[in-house]
């Protein structure tokens, strides 16, 4: 199973749903002195330091010194020095971790480089004989409220590209309305039904945007186009683009860290979001083990 975060801190708050990792007192992500977790593919060395966890990848060498995070992707050599943390990449993804044949990667910010970073990875896979059976979006997103309170969960039964397509003079018209293709994804029903029920998540469309919502007249607009839409955030459709074009049933997880609206910082919860993605997803895995092993 691949799970395809947007940046570091959201692939380590998934990440600590394992139990692999604790906190740093400065909010970063230290490892188990001397531990390591090979990736799926063999031809690994990892090398712990104090306070590392190194992760290899196949063919990598991760080598973490004190007080480092070192994450080696496939083909990658990673190295952390004192207080450091170092990502290597595999196939274009900033990282990645991996636990039990399932794979957390950062794979980028925005819909393309998710897309980029999740099909390189499962052709990466794919290549290595071992491909991936399910593929999963997750991160922290923005919740329309009332429906998605700061702090919740939310599971999408739609990944939609909310703003994929023209203007025209009589209004929006989707890139499917347009003739050119599909805006919308569905994840398998019974697959939602668990994951929600295993988190208690409200089910509901996700959007994805290429840009954030920052007026309440634009989160007004999304709403009235997407009356069951959840969540926004910036890359589940371009994951969803990858999952499909191998064949691979997709989901999206997101945890509420701001409202849908007006910009205002001071009402963002990202810890809250990020502690609830690692509490929510740890309630997941079980589902999306079985999932991965029987349904797909």
């Amino acid at each position: 199973m691949l799970v395809a975060t947007a940046v570091p801190v959201e692939r380590d708050a998934v990440v600590r749903a394992f139990g692999a990792l604790a906190p740093g007192s400065d909010g970063s992500v230290l490892g188990v002195a001397g531990r390591a977790h090979p990736f799926r593919p063999g031809g690994t060395t990892a090398h712990g330091g104090s306070g590392t966890t190194a992760y290899g990848g196949s063919g990598a060498a991760d080598r973490g010194g004190d007080g480092a995070t070192a994450h080696g992707g496939s083909g990658t050599t990673a190295y952390g020095g004192s207080g450091a943390a170092a990502h290597g990449g595999g196939g274009g993804a900033a990282g990645r971790a991996g636990f039990g044949g399932i794979d957390v990667i950062a794979a980028g910010v925005g819909p393309g480089l998710a897309a980029a970073s999740a099909a390189a990875a499962l052709t990466a896979a794919a290549l290595q004989g071992a491909p991936y059976g399910l593929v999963v979006s997750a991160g922290i997103g923005g919740g329309f409220q009332p429906d998605a309170p700061v702090g919740s969960v939310v599971v999408a039964d739609e990944i939609v590209a909310a703003d994929l397509g023209a203007e025209t003079p009589d209004g929006f018209l989707s890139v499917t309305e347009l003739g050119f293709g599909t805006v919308r994804h569905r994840p398998p029903e019974e697959l939602v039904r668990r994951a929600a029920a295993a988190v208690g998540a409200r089910a509901g469309a996700v959007l994805t945007v290429s840009t954030v919502t920052g007026t309440a007249e634009r989160a007004a607009v999304l709403r009235e186009r997407h009356p069951t839409a959840l969540a926004e955030a910036m890359e589940g459709f371009g994951v969803a683009e990858a999952a499909v074009a191998h064949g691979v049933p997709v989901l999206e997880v997101r945890a509420i860290s701001n409202p849908v609206g007006p910009r205002d910082r001071a009402a963002w919860r990202i810890p809250d979001a990020l502690a609830a993605l690692t509490e929510g997803f740890g309630k997941l895995v079980p589902v999306l083990e079985s999932w991965n092993r029987h349904d797909s």
